[in-house]
């Protein structure tokens, strides 16, 4: 298969993966720690209109969808790229820190949660399932 159709399903299949990691665990996320009484989580302008009565633990689980599923996708990336890994891993770092901007304006959080969000889950996240996955392989193959 040539470099380019690697890569570019590299990215591809990193970004599917990566976003079917998140919405899992967005949609787990609500039977394992309970919104608050009188939450609506079913639509973004219910969460816009009572994203007020949530608490700190309330914030894990979207913090976790938006880490892992960046890890995860940066790891399918790095894993399927012939050539220059560690940008691929990163674009689709990128690629997820655009959409966890877009959530900022979407949908208003805590500024802790913004802060912790926007510079802990997506390109150190990248860059540790680049990491991963390349220490990974290159022990595999010795």
């Amino acid at each position: 298969m040539k470099t380019i159709v690697k890569n570019s399903l590299a990215v591809i299949l990193g970004l599917l993966i990566g976003s079917s990691v998140n919405m899992g665990i967005i949609n787990i996320s609500g039977s394992i720690i309970t919104p608050p009484n009188g939450a609506d989580v079913t639509t973004m302008e219910g969460l816009k209109a009572t994203i007020h009565l949530f608490q700190p633990i309330h914030f894990i689980f979207p913090f976790l969808a938006h880490a892992l599923g960046t890890f995860i996708g940066a790891i399918i990336a790095t894993l399927i790229a012939t050539s220059h890994k560690i940008k691929f891993a990163l674009l689709i770092g990128l690629f997820f820190l655009i959409g966890g901007i877009t959530s900022v304006f979407m949908l208003p959080s805590p500024i802790w949660f913004i802060i912790l969000d926007l510079f802990g889950a997506y390109v150190p996240m990248a860059w540790m399932g680049w990491k991963l996955a390349s220490f990974t392989t290159k022990n595999i193959k010795h």
